[in-house]
């Protein structure tokens, strides 16, 4: 088939500038061939090459001393856990896809990043999801939100991986620009661990999994641009996932990886067949000549343009030792899975791409990837106008609510607060048994088999906070990530992100970008939870408006002892309530502002990083100590929210609470007040003295509370609301949305 002739128009069109056009045709000498420009605008894409980030991305701390890998050094995030285990864990977006095709985009996110998690040789065992919508009055976002919940959930169950943990947030400016943001967790020994490296001369390269069609082609440079009218022509662009081929390609691949058989191995996702040839070349510093002759296809006529980028899923690609083909080929024929000799690794550098008796690309693996070739820029930067006045907040000209019981109630309702039951019911969340602590707590708990030890999970971004601080809020979200993984009892370890922003070429845009870095370093060197990898996703925006900077924390923590494990909820009447931490009736970005008078103006509550290492420090010990019995962070609604949580997230054992909250100046500021650094803790009355005298040693400010027990929630002798009103309202808001 005749290729068109390549020219700067061309270029243009795939998405390359004039100075990356020129910059090609410096590389290879000549003006390239269209299955090589093809290839250089997938490589070279935002998707792929972070070329507006990865500057940037280089100033966050990369490296501590439980982690394996250096971020980006391979498929996913590597921490030591002991006992000769190994934790990969990773988060991805699948935004733009999930914008116009719901189901797949989200059940594809899915896929994908499995496949991450088991290229590293590693056995999934939990899965987490970021979720952000516009506004549920809108038909269209509850068609969007039905089709991702029904995505992920019915790829994770049939794959048979735990959906534990996650969050869903609704705000208008997500209204045409969902976020979809899927983390997924694994195990692995040492020993086992796999790379996605090429090297070794003549050693065979071999495409496994599915055939390949053209679904997905170009999906690396439609994630690299904004949602707009022509978006709902992108839907080719979307792949079609197969959640039970997967589960074949998974075993298939463990068993090799397991057996010594491999040099490296990688998931064919963004730009497919074009992105793992590079970047295992680049990694090993050799090339791999390919001829796509013997690449299963599924449809008739497809060009070499077409299967180098082509993104169908659950396929990878491996570099076996040599003299090992045919055990290989026999796993992968038991599993019932393709796997075909595609090429053999060499030592000049080059991609060699041979197609139908013709040469159709020669091209320097090193020059397209990240870390090679591939541009790399520094853009401008502005603080957005809109800060100053979005700063402006008078609290005092607030009218006080005339009845603050309907307006706990409207809070408490409300999408962002309630239960997200409608949401995790449709997730297994069960399966493999491992799940210790499950959807609907603080972070997620699942226990590590054959040993005394369980992973705690967690993802958070308040992303309110980061649109009126963006270096602040980024900070309160690493912050809170870790405060959640130390209230179930585990010792934070590190963080993958995922960076949902808007279009990078604008200057307030890549303000808000640089910023939410700088925070996200600062906090995480404090708390020394490296940042293992993750994904930026840019250009989250439509004509109308771009979504909040929401730089989502995936973070993983270790429960040491399974003694330790603490929950959330209330468990004894008669236990002591207590609160540990300050109160500065901070408003600015909360639900509250939101809820009842429509408004996100402000700053970001404060956040002193030394106090909040000192909270942490001292909930673990409590809890070594065997001297709570529950512990629940107070975030999103305040601390009125957080009490009436204990009361009820325990569905099977509900259990009243009486309090007397201290009110600084206004009972609505202290009730709803999100400040940081503070935690509901229960406590048994014989452990009162010495869990006082433990919090007094640390240093640690406190206030007792009130007593758990009896079926209401009654504050401050004046509010008092049934605990079972309570939970009909907390799990059935979105429910009765969604099931209209």
């Amino acid at each position: 088939m005749l290729e068109p002739e390549v020219n700067i128009e061309i270029a243009l069109e795939h998405g390359l500038t004039s100075e990356e056009y020129e910059k090609i045709l410096k590389i290879l000498g000549r003006t390239p061939s269209y299955t090589e420009l093809g290839i250089f605008s997938v490589m070279w894409s935002e998707h792929c090459s972070y070329k507006n980030s990865i500057a940037l991305l280089k100033t966050l701390p990369r490296s501590g001393e439980r982690l394996l890998v250096s971020a980006g050094e391979e498929n996913a995030g590597l921490i030591d856990i002991g006992d000769g285990y190994a934790v990969a864990f990773k988060i991805e977006s699948h935004n733009h896809p999930s914008a116009v095709e719901p189901y797949q985009g989200a059940a594809t996110g899915v896929g994908g990043i499995m496949r991450d998690i088991f290229t590293m040789g590693a056995r999934p065992i939990a899965s987490l999801n970021s979720l952000r919508f516009g506004s549920l009055d809108d038909a269209r976002t509850r068609y969007l939100f039905d089709g991702v919940v029904r995505g992920i959930g019915d790829y994770g169950n049939s794959f048979g991986v735990p959906t534990v943990a996650g969050e869903v947030y609704f705000d208008e400016s997500y209204q045409d620009n969902p976020l979809v943001n899927a983390m997924a967790v694994g195990i692995v020994r040492k020993e086992h661990v796999a790379s996605a490296t090429a090297h070794g001369k003549g050693n065979p390269v071999m495409i496994v999994g599915s055939s390949t069609g053209r679904d997905g082609i170009h999906g690396a440079t439609f994630a690299s641009e904004e949602i707009s009218e022509k978006s709902e022509s992108k839907r080719p662009s979307v792949q079609v996932g197969d959640p039970f081929t997967e589960k074949l390609l998974l075993e298939a691949s463990l068993e090799i990886i397991k057996e010594g058989w491999l040099i490296g191995i990688q998931d064919m996702g963004a730009a497919g067949i074009s992105c793992s040839t590079s970047e295992m070349s680049a990694k090993g510093k050799s090339g791999m000549s390919i001829n796509l002759d013997k690449v299963p296809l599924r449809e008739k006529g497809m060009t070499a343009y077409e299967i180098m980028l082509s993104e169908s899923q659950e396929r990878m690609l491996c570099v076996v030792k040599k003299g090992y083909e045919e055990k290989v080929k026999e796993v992968f024929e038991k599993w019932d899975l393709h796997c075909e000799i595609i090429g053999e690794v060499t030592d000049d550098g080059l991609l060699h791409i041979d197609y139908q008796g013709e040469r159709k690309a020669d091209i320097p693996a090193y020059e397209l990837v990240l870390g090679g070739g591939a541009p790399v820029y520094n853009r401008e930067t502005r603080e957005p106008g809109y800060l100053k006045e979005m700063r402006k907040l008078n609290i005092s000209e607030l009218p006080q609510p005339d009845d603050l019981r309907n307006s706990f109630i409207k809070v408490f309702s409300s999408p962002n607060i309630a239960s997200k039951k409608w949401v995790f019911e449709q997730y297994d969340s069960m399966v493999r048994t491992n799940t210790i602590v499950g959807p609907g707590s603080d972070a997620a708990v699942i226990y590590i088999k054959d040993t005394n030890k369980a992973l705690s999970v967690k993802t958070d971004c308040n992303s309110r906070y980061v649109y009126l601080n963006p270096k602040l809020g980024t900070q309160i979200a690493v912050a809170e990530s870790a405060r959640n993984i130390v209230c179930t009892g585990g010792i934070p370890l590190g963080i993958t992100n995922c960076l949902n922003f808007g279009n990078p070429y604008k200057p307030e845009i890549y303000w808000q970008f640089k910023q939410a870095i700088e925070g996200m370093g600062e906090a995480c060197r404090f708390f020394k939870t490296p940042v293992t990898g993750g994904n930026v996703s840019f250009y989250n925006e439509s004509p109308n408006v771009a979504v909040y900077p929401t730089p989502v924390i995936g973070m993983v923590g270790l429960v040491e002892n399974l003694e330790d494990i603490t929950t959330a909820y209330f468990k004894n009447e008669g236990d002591l309530v207590y609160l540990l931490g300050d109160d500065f009736e901070e408003i600015g970005g909360s639900e509250y502002l939101k809820s009842i008078f429509n408004l996100v103006k402000g700053d970001a509550p404060k956040l002193d990083l030394e106090k909040e290492g000192r909270l942490h420090k001292t909930i673990l010990r409590l809890i070594r100590k065997r001297l709570i019995n529950s512990a629940h962070d107070i975030s999103e609604g305040g601390i009125i929210t957080a009490l009436a949580e204990c009361c009820i997230i325990n569905e099977n054992k509900k259990i009243g609470v009486s309090v007397n909250i201290p009110v600084k100046t206004r009972e609505d500021l202290s009730f709803f007040s999100e400040s940081q650094s503070r935690v509901i803790i229960s406590v048994s009355p014989e452990k009162k003295e010495e869990a006082e005298s433990l919090l007094d040693l640390m240093k640690q400010s406190f206030k007792l509370l009130g007593v758990a027990g009896g079926s209401t929630f009654e504050i401050n002798s004046k509010y008092k609301f049934s605990t079972d009103d309570l939970a009909g309202l907390y799990h059935s808001t979105i429910s009765s949305i969604m099931n209209v």
